[in-house]
């Protein structure tokens, strides 16, 4: 049996413990116990891109908001979604390591991603981003926990509350998009959704894109209506 590997610990700003774990050519960041994400299974969080910016391919200058870095997979995939060299993608990170890791351990899941000059990466809580902004974002991506049920990073836990999801709609432009990501299903913020004045669509889609398990996540597309 092929042993499990820590290649790398850091801890969060909030204090949380994170570990990059390498087994069998999978990479895992784990956090006491607790699988986060994993290079093996990532088709929602492609799937998550997809259907957040497919519908600003025609867009000039489209710009994009993500929350959360990750392993690099729904940045790639929004990356390859929309390929105008007018395009941007701003990604709020809140733990440098992340992106270290990105850069060295884990460059080989998405070959060159933070070399598009596209592509801005700042080090700072995606909620700061969303306040400073005025209706600049065609769409905004969070994938910053296990969705509004989150367990990890309680400060996160201000995006999914009615205030926090009308200073989304205040950074997006009219018909923008908020797509959310989750591990699961959760009807309240589906009902808190249209209650901040989103239209909105729930879809399960398959967690992987590989394997045997028939698995699904939930991804909530949020369009602001055009006042």
């Amino acid at each position: 049996m092929k042993p499990y590997v820590k290649i790398a610990e850091a801890t969060t700003p909030e204090g949380e413990p994170l570990e990059l774990i390498e087994h069998d050519g999978t990479f895992m960041i784990c956090s006491r116990g607790e699988q986060l994400m994993t290079s093996f299974s990532h088709g929602s969080e492609e799937t998550l891109a997809e259907l957040a910016c497919a519908p600003f391919k025609p867009v000039n200058q489209p710009r994009f908001l993500i929350g959360g870095l990750g392993m690099g997979y729904t940045l790639a995939a929004a990356t390859r979604c929309v390929v105008k060299n007018r395009a941007h993608f701003t990604v709020a990170e809140l733990t440098p390591a992340i992106v270290d890791w990105n850069r060295t351990h884990m460059a080989h899941l998405n070959p060159g991603l933070l070399d598009d000059e596209r592509i801005t990466i700042k080090i700072q809580p995606v909620q700061k981003l969303i306040r400073q902004a005025n209706g600049d974002y065609h769409a905004i991506l969070l994938d910053v926990d296990n969705g509004p049920s989150a367990f990890h990073g309680k400060n996160n836990d201000s995006l999914y509350t009615l205030k926090g999801l009308r200073e989304i709609q205040h950074a997006l432009k009219g018909g923008g998009i908020l797509a959310v990501w989750s591990a699961r299903r959760d009807q309240a913020f589906t009902k808190l959704l249209r209650k901040a004045g989103f239209d909105v669509s729930e879809n399960a889609v398959a967690a992987a894109h590989k394997g045997t398990k028939r698995r699904t996540h939930t991804i909530w597309l949020a369009r602001k209506k055009n006042f």
